[in-house]
């Protein structure tokens, strides 16, 4: 059953990343963009045709349009992405899902009972570098029992008029790149994670947090040590360390679809290099959205997931 996206907003992510993606997704149609200024929008009409719309309500209330994807500043996640919800749009959007747990558990709701699609795009996950990696863990067995992980998401500061850098918009590195580290951490953890130790430290002039770290434990004990930042020097990488020796992945969440991806590992004291070649994890998460929406069943776990996120990093907001 195909798909008609719209789009809410001219992010660049948007135009460079969700539609190039989008053109090489089976049964996906691109209807068009939402701008509040039709000027913004110009370039999206050149490059991928499909129609502009003046105005955010435009897609929300277009009968064409069967799935929205919302790239904007993550304060307007919540009030778009109820719209679409209660016009009977699916939902894709860029995280963090929203900037506290409380909208979050509303969007939930009411995704569940419109019987729709709420997914959060957090794409490294469809990456076939972590699927190599969680094949090594636990088909393989090559680390043994794991001792520690490490994540580390931090990127220099960018201009000061970024989003990311005004608190009314949302901004923050803890819901910026911190949520790629706590979502990795779920997935080699489990999601019966807490939160045992969490800072988040701000630079003067600035009224969001720039970067932070935080110490996740799960049931069994095993630490998650995370590290992310927009003021710092740029990391993209997972470590695991086990009882027989450790893997890395030096580009974890970012790897462009052109990137020749490899894990790093060092089992017996023996070094090695596997090579998982290049992925676009983008099209990965658009073709597992796109099962979401054919297949009601298969929706409970993502709800969970978001959810999970959005309850850890409002413990790591009040500790921190």
């Amino acid at each position: 059953m195909k798909e008609y996206f719209g789009i809410i907003g001219t992010a660049d992510i948007a135009y460079r990343r969700f539609l190039p993606a989008l053109k090489l997704a089976d049964e996906a149609k691109y209807v068009g963009v939402a701008t509040r200024k039709y000027e913004n929008a110009i370039k999206f009409a050149n490059a991928y045709g499909g129609k502009t719309f003046v105005g955010y309500e435009k897609v929300v209330e277009n009968p064409d349009v069967t799935s929205v994807y919302i790239p904007l500043p993550p304060a307007l996640h919540y009030i778009w992405g109820m719209r679409c919800l209660d016009n009977g749009k699916h939902v894709f959007l860029e995280k963090p899902c929203t900037t506290n747990l409380m909208d979050t558990l509303k969007l939930v709701d009411r995704a569940r009972q419109k019987h729709l699609v709420l997914y959060e795009n957090y794409m490294f996950v469809y990456h076939k570098q972590l699927l190599q990696v969680k094949k090594m863990i636990w088909e393989q067995n090559v680390l043994g029992d794991i001792r520690l992980v490490r994540i580390n998401f931090s990127f220099p500061r960018r201009l000061e008029n970024d989003f990311r850098y005004k608190k009314e918009l949302g901004g923050g590195a803890l819901l910026d790149c911190g949520g790629y580290t706590i979502r990795l951490a779920m997935e080699i953890l489990g999601k019966d994670i807490s939160v045992e130790t969490a800072k988040l430290n701000y630079v003067k002039g600035f009224d969001v947090d720039m970067f932070g770290t935080a110490t996740l434990q799960n049931k069994e004990g095993c630490i998650a040590q995370l590290a992310f930042g927009m003021d710092n020097g740029y990391k993209c990488e997972v470590e695991i360390i086990g009882q027989k020796g450790w893997i890395r992945v030096p580009r974890i969440f970012t790897a462009p679809c052109n990137y020749e991806t490899e894990v790093l590992a060092n089992i017996d004291n023996s070094s090695s290099v596997i090579s998982v070649g290049k992925d676009d994890q983008f099209l990965n998460a658009i073709n597992a959205y796109k099962k979401l929406v054919a297949d009601e069943d298969k929706r409970e776990k993502i709800y969970e997931d978001l959810v999970c996120v959005a309850e850890i990093v409002e413990e790591i907001k009040m500790r921190g």
